[in-house]
């Protein structure tokens, strides 16, 4: 991969060759009471920007067993154990009369699939209470993704792509775009992306984990490089969001642990939340899988 993402070459060569070519008409031809001169600076600035955002630097991805690696840099904003209790309805369903109705989520069914952990469809989610768990629950960790962090998305584990699917949001043609650090801009646009992955290198059980990609109120374009159907590797790029914007991870809860805090703990050394870096960061540790190992 070279020094930025892709589509990110050319704007950076632009902007930059734009912001030279106007200081030099100023210095050596004339700078008009100083506005090119502006113009070369304000160019140049862009192109600094753009070159920060587009970057894409390599990262080492950790080889340990039963891991699985942060999607996307920045803060996490929460880390929560959630079940389900709705999924998108099919044709039948929502001509049942039984479905329910959210001015800003939209219409769901209100029963979770049969196997949940499949992620097979969109499903709602709602936090788990203590005492309360059950071998059908996920962890949810949310990271918040800044205008100044990398925004290239890295796949948590290795495995197949089974199911990418876009969703425009709800209200708009493309929105809602609410801001990516509140947790109602989950239903956002967004992209999500469901990976099957074995549950151990020399194992030839399967498990599932999904991972969604949000639009932010800045970020108006999810950009997957990949598709169903393509086998990656960990913490393989697969996709970007440009300018703000939020990635979650949901991941089966009877077989991993988090080991990243979030804003929500209260945690005074991580006001914001633990940062993280994409592919090089463990956001989950499997449970049959000890550090030692």
């Amino acid at each position: 991969m070279g020094l930025f993402a892709r589509g990110g070459t050319l704007p950076v060569l632009l902007t930059s060759s734009m912001g030279i070519a106007a200081l030099l008409v100023a210095v050596y031809v004339d700078p008009v009471m100083h506005l090119v001169t502006l113009t070369g600076v304000l160019t140049l600035m862009l192109s600094a920007f753009l070159a920060n955002f587009f970057r894409d630097p390599d990262r080492p991805i950790p080889k340990d067993e039963g891991v699985l690696v942060s999607p996307a840099d920045g803060h996490v904003m929460f880390v929560v154990r959630e079940m389900a209790n709705g999924r998108r309805p099919s044709k039948e369903e929502l001509s049942s009369g039984d479905c329910e109705e959210n001015p800003l989520t939209g219409t769901w069914y209100p029963e979770s699939l049969a196997e949940p952990l499949t992620f097979e469809n969109e499903q709602r989610w709602c936090k788990v209470d203590k005492g309360e768990e059950s071998s059908n629950d996920v962890w949810r960790i949310a990271i918040f993704m800044s205008p100044l962090d990398v925004h290239v998305n890295r796949v948590p584990e290795a495995g197949k792509i089974v199911r990418m699917e876009h969703r425009t949001g709800k209200g708009r043609r493309r929105g809602p775009f609410l801001p990516a650090f509140k947790k109602e801009s989950e239903f956002n646009e967004r992209v999500r992306t469901v990976l099957e992955c074995a549950t151990s290198s020399n194992s030839t059980g399967k498990m599932r984990v999904e991972v969604t990609q949000i639009a932010g109120a800045l970020a108006r374009t999810i950009v997957p490089w990949s598709g169903e159907g393509d086998v990656m590797r960990r913490g393989q790029r697969y996709g970007m969001i440009r300018v703000g914007s939020r990635v979650d991870l949901r991941v089966p809860a009877d077989k991993f642990e988090p080991q990243v805090i979030g804003a929500d703990s209260m945690n005074p050394d991580f006001p914001k939340g633990q940062f993280v870096n994409a592919g090089s960061t463990i956001l989950f540790r499997s449970t049959g899988v000890s550090e030692e190992e």
